[in-house]
């Protein structure tokens, strides 16, 4: 079968031949002529297929016209130059970014646009008196490249960029290399001269290289172990800043009396090491977004019936009683009710349920679901923000921080640490009060300084970013490091079924019945050919390589079927409700409705069986599965039918428990219970019905089929190719807490060998001088090297 030479996809419904090249469709060819008109056929050069197929335009963008919603998106509207930004989700290759930094030779009232690629967007500058920004729209959308506007946008703050950190570890790197440098003569005691003459202003630079660091660079500290102490909590940044201030006031006495030199080396490199590991700790993956709600989801603008006549209304502006059109493919906004049409409203992305509903005039209607068929007229029965769907979002739990009841292991070790190291302080400089006062403050500030616990600080920070950027490498996005402890510690698994454990990208279809003859699979294949419902596309790609034959007749029953005339035979394909109707069963099949999804099929109204869909589930499964139980308890929570328990039952082992027909709020609960019972929870959803259980869960991944389109909030994004290997990353972040707790034992050896020296009254200032920054590098270097050998088994266990 021929591809098409834009988009690569097969030519199924019909095959277009244009200046020796095949084509899919007249959008397709549309875009190819366009691009060659304008002298932009080097786009195919970049990239084989580059394109997409573009989609039927016609009053998508009609809610574009309204000056209320363009004003709300724009970023710059003045005179007659308009700036925006779009999120493009098929941006995927130099083919892309360079048509689409080209759309000037397009359109020359496009002044700029610059992509960018790990974002998938565009910022586009254009001349609004030339071109609208709905003619813009259509432009992205006529050579293949429709952004993405939902509501979200309408409701978008300013990105605020914070370099604050940045800012302050350039300065504390700065110091730190000065200072180290002007030291070197005080290390070795070097006895020249010249050094002897400008010793005390290099110490006096020294100072005022200090002065920024501990005021500007390491007030963060303070302020951290204030709010701290405030809160009767002892966290890490306590024995940090009072070894930072011990050292800069000890420091500061030496030179001022010209006593010494101070601890402004080992003080500088303390901060410049500290802020390093704050800002790897902070490095996350910002192109992806971890906090989507449904305004990621919902439509801008819809349209409403204003007397007969139709207006595109921002979607806020609903009321109650609203008499509002509906499109194929286009998604329900509020709760409401079917005044006129027929609706098949796929609900799979709220409730879980993949089979699409039948409505007829007077039933109620769900936000969330998606019309697949004609248009539809509904009437709102409630606002936009009083809807089902936006009322799960309202409850405590997304408005809950989970950091807030976590505390990771650094602060757990750092409350003990504290107290211990107070106490070594106090107990020593007591002794050497009563056994020779000259010493007690010596050793009570050297013991305050050398116990500094910056390799502490360090370990968990550059152990945790390591992993995180090792996790991104093999397609697993996590929300921050801390997600990776909470990852070690669970010991209940609980996954969604439909688009989670299952595929949506392949379905198992089976025959039962009498055995269709080759002219009746010809018929068949040519009139599940003409239909654009997602079952019978399916079914389509199975039974294509029958000798198609076109029908004479065709009329399709949105939502329920499909009537075939050819050569007086007659065909009926569709649910079976819809075959049922004038067909006769014969002896050896009887028409039943099996709880699967299935399309029967009739022939000349005598029934002749039915194909069913059943879920075709993610590679590896079971032996995921397999794996998972050895530690952990493993649930099945579904909001699906139970039709899949038998196969589920036969893959899965013997103790994973299952639950279906769960509704979003159930789910919720669920993991609720589990978490009361002592239970640490891991939820791995892929759909809006999981949005509450993947917020309630100490961690929530989500599966995606495309990390860049919607997701609900989450903890992680987990790429659906590298699903079969979630045992292998929770096994990672086990060893990562390992590493951790192994550069803690490292830097508690570095502690008692200064103790040993502080306690005793023998800190010299070389020794605290090379002891600090020596335990924060070999800290740095031991963590680099552990979680890189990890990575390598892991990376091993990927590729088998």
């Amino acid at each position: 079968m021929e591809t098409c030479y834009h988009c690569g996809e097969k030519c199924i419904d019909e095959i277009i031949h244009y200046d020796e090249k095949s084509f899919c469709c007249s959008g397709c060819k549309t875009v190819f002529d366009i691009l060659n008109i304008n002298d932009l056929g080097y786009y195919y050069d970049l990239e084989r297929s580059p394109g997409t197929s573009p989609k039927n335009l016609e009053g998508k963008y009609d809610y574009l016209d309204n000056t209320d919603i363009v004003e709300k998106l724009l970023e710059f509207n003045d005179l007659n130059t308009q700036v925006i930004s779009f999120v493009i989700p098929s941006i995927h290759c130099s083919s892309c970014i360079w048509i689409l930094e080209n759309l000037n030779k397009l359109n020359p009232a496009i002044k700029s646009s610059q992509v960018d690629f790990p974002k998938k967007s565009i910022r586009v500058n254009y001349n609004s008196e030339c071109i609208s920004l709905k003619e813009l729209v259509i432009l992205l959308n006529r050579i293949g490249y429709e952004p993405s506007i939902s509501l979200e946008n309408y409701n978008k703050k300013a990105t605020v960029i914070d370099r604050t950190l940045i800012y302050k570890l350039g300065v504390a790197g700065f110091a730190f290399g000065n200072i180290m440098f002007l030291s070197f003569p005080e290390y070795f005691e070097v006895k020249e001269f010249w050094l002897d003459q400008f010793k005390v202003l290099f110490r006096w630079l020294m100072f005022g290289f200090t002065l920024p660091v501990v005021f500007y660079s390491g007030s963060d500290y303070f302020v951290s172990a204030f709010k701290g102490l405030r809160a009767r909590t002892l966290n890490i940044d306590v024995p940090i800043a009072l070894g930072i201030a011990v050292l800069f006031l000890r420091s500061s006495a030496e030179i001022i009396l010209n006593l010494g030199t101070g601890f402004f080396d080992s003080l500088s490199g303390l901060v410049f090491f500290l802020l390093l590991g704050r800002y790897f700790q902070q490095k996350t993956y910002s192109f992806l977004s971890f906090e989507r709600d449904y305004k990621s989801y919902f439509p801008i603008a819809v349209t409403r019936l204003n007397n007969s006549i139709e207006e595109q209304v921002q979607v806020y502006k609903i009321k109650k009683g609203d008499r509002i059109l509906i499109r194929n493919e286009e998604l329900l906004p509020m709760d409401a009710v079917l005044i006129k049409g027929k609706a098949s409203i796929d609900y799979s992305f709220v409730t879980g349920e993949a089979e699409p509903v039948i409505k007829t005039s007077g039933d109620k209607l769900f936000a969330g679901g998606r019309q697949q068929g004609g248009i539809i007229e509904i009437e709102a029965l409630k606002a936009v923000q009083q809807s089902y769907l936006t009322q799960l979002w309202s409850n405590e739990i997304f408005s809950k921080n989970k950091l807030s009841s976590f505390q990771s292991l650094t602060n757990q070790i750092s409350k003990r640490f504290t107290i211990a190291v107070l106490s070594i302080a106090i107990l020593s400089g007591l002794f050497w009060l009563i056994y020779d006062p000259s010493k007690a403050l010596n050793v009570f500030t050297a013991v305050l300084i050398i116990a500094c616990p910056c390799a502490i600080a360090l370990a968990a920070p550059f152990t945790l970013g390591n992993l995180l950027r090792i996790f991104g490498r093999e397609k697993f996005y996590l929300k921050e490091v801390s997600v990776i402890e909470q990852m070690a510690k669970i010991d209940t698994i609980v996954f969604d079924k439909t688009g989670t454990i299952t595929t949506n990208k392949r379905n198992s279809i089976s025959y039962e019945g009498i055995e269709l003859t080759k002219a009746e699979e010809g018929i068949l294949s040519g009139s599940l050919r003409a239909s654009n419902h997602p079952l019978s596309r399916s079914l389509y790609q199975l039974l294509k390589k029958n000798n198609i034959v076109t029908p004479d007749e065709f009329l399709e029953h949105t939502g329920k079927g499909i009537e075939t005339i050819y050569m007086n035979n007659s065909f009926k394909i569709g649910s079976a409700d819809f075959v049922k109707t004038e067909s006769v069963s014969t002896p050896s099949v009887k028409l039943k409705k099996p709880e699967k999804t299935s399309v029967h099929i009739s022939s000349n109204n005598i029934y002749k069986g039915c194909f069913t869909f059943s879920n075709a589930y993610r590679e590896g499964l079971s032996k995921l599965f397999e794996v998972l139980k050895a530690e952990r308890d493993l649930i099945i929570l579904s909001g699906d039918n139970d039709g899949e328990r038998e196969n589920l039952e036969l893959m899965l082992p013997r103790d994973t428990k299952m639950f279906f027909n769960q509704q979003p709020g159930h789910k919720l609960e669920f993991i609720k219970k589990l978490q009361q019972n002592g239970k640490t929870v891991m939820m791995v959803g892929d759909g809006l019905n999981d949005a509450g259980a993947l917020a309630q869960s100490d961690v929530g991944i989500v599966i995606s089929e495309d990390i860049n389109v919607f997701s609900p909030a989450c903890d992680g994004i987990l790429d659906a190719s590298a699903f079969k290997n979630l045992g292998d990353y929770i096994d990672l972040s086990k060893n990562g807490i390992k590493i951790i707790k192994w550069a803690f034992l490292l830097s508690l050896s570095y502690n008692l060998i200064g103790l040993s020296f502080a306690v005793t009254g023998h800190l010299r200032p070389v020794i605290a001088a090379i002891l600090m920054p020596l335990s924060s590098i070999s800290i740095v270097a031991f963590t680099s090297v552990a979680t890189h050998l990890f990575s390598r088994k892991l990376s091993r266990n990927l590729k088998h």
